[in-house]
């Protein structure tokens, strides 16, 4: 089983000390995301887990915890990209941002730190010319500390388009994808970076952009050292390329609020949540309603047999 943690908040940034509490503990309680009254008991346990799928804008709070880190199997789907407090309200400064990938990637090593550069949107700062020069900056910085760049564009839902109407930001035409995809492409050759589009419709394959996934079967195996029998995920997007995982996270957690989220509605509801969080329960957030049904939620695949890797003593302290 693969644990996503998590497409729905950003668990290294603000829940750090409450997610190693939950694997020392062995379980965590996921209510499902339409129903709170149904919850989900996941096992955190090394027989049932396979590796672990880090989401994060911030990682330093996760640091603390980088000796138990470097013994977990898992890897960091890590957000760098340029926009400004406009965007990003409530990130820490770039400089540190940076620092911090590159740290985390010094101790866990360039495989398993992925660089995300998305959303990608278009307003009247943030233009084409204006990613393409700071595109390959970042990269300059980043490239010795990780084999993969991911790149999206930007999705309007209906709660983006709400929260970001102040931006005037305007989806990108198919030429706009292409002419900034090509750059991007080739800062990356020039940089040894592979470059992948993340749940896109559009094939770029001509430009050497490859359909990537998150929650990646390869880089998967290539961490644990182990071969995995795992579906696609049938649950996402259809441009989606990742294999079946369990999210242990909750809508409306993420304190960044960052305008473009879908995950968050608003910063009211992600205030209200945060004021129910306790680093020592279960759950996220929130209280197990008195009638709850709490099932067992099972492992999604049988593992292959194998002795490549060495479970560690951090789950059973």
């Amino acid at each position: 089983m693969i644990i996503s943690a998590s497409r729905r908040t950003d668990i290294p940034a603000f829940y750090s000390t409450w997610f190693f509490r939950r694997l020392r503990e062995g379980f965590v309680l996921v209510p499902n995301p339409f129903n709170a009254k149904q919850i989900s008991r996941v096992s955190l346990l090394p027989g049932e887990v396979d590796c672990f799928v880090f989401w994060t804008k911030n990682a330093a709070p996760m640091m603390t915890y980088i000796e138990e880190l470097k013994r977990l199997p898992c890897y960091f789907q890590f957000t760098v990209t340029p926009y400004g407090r406009d965007a990003e309200p409530f990130l820490p400064p770039k400089e540190e941002i940076i620092r911090t990938f590159q740290e985390l990637s010094r101790y866990l090593g360039r495989h398993r730190v992925v660089w995300r550069y998305d959303p990608i949107l278009l307003t009247p700062a943030y233009t084409l010319d204006w990613h393409i020069r700071q595109f390959r900056t970042m990269a300059s910085r980043l490239a010795h500390y990780t084999d993969c760049c991911v790149i999206s564009f930007m999705d309007m839902y209906k709660n983006t388009e709400q929260n970001t109407r102040r931006l005037s930001i305007r989806e990108l035409t198919v030429p706009e994808m292409r002419e900034l995809s090509a750059a991007m492409a080739s800062t990356c050759r020039a940089c040894g970076l592979t470059l992948q589009t993340c749940a896109e419709e559009i094939d770029l394959q001509d430009l050497g952009i490859s359909h990537g996934a998150c929650i990646d079967r390869r880089r998967i195996e290539q961490v644990t050292g182990k071969f995995l029998a795992i579906p696609k995920d049938t649950n996402q997007r259809g441009a989606c390329g990742c294999i079946q995982s369990v999210d242990m996270g909750q809508y409306n957690t993420c304190r960044h609020l960052c305008c473009y989220c879908y995950a968050n509605s608003n910063a009211r509801q992600v205030r209200a949540r945060w004021d129910t969080h306790d680093d020592a329960a279960p759950l996220l957030t929130g209280q197990i309603p008195p009638d709850a049904m709490i099932t067992r939620r099972e492992t999604l695949h049988q593992k292959v047999p194998d002795t490549s890797f060495e479970e560690t003593s951090l789950f059973n302290e």
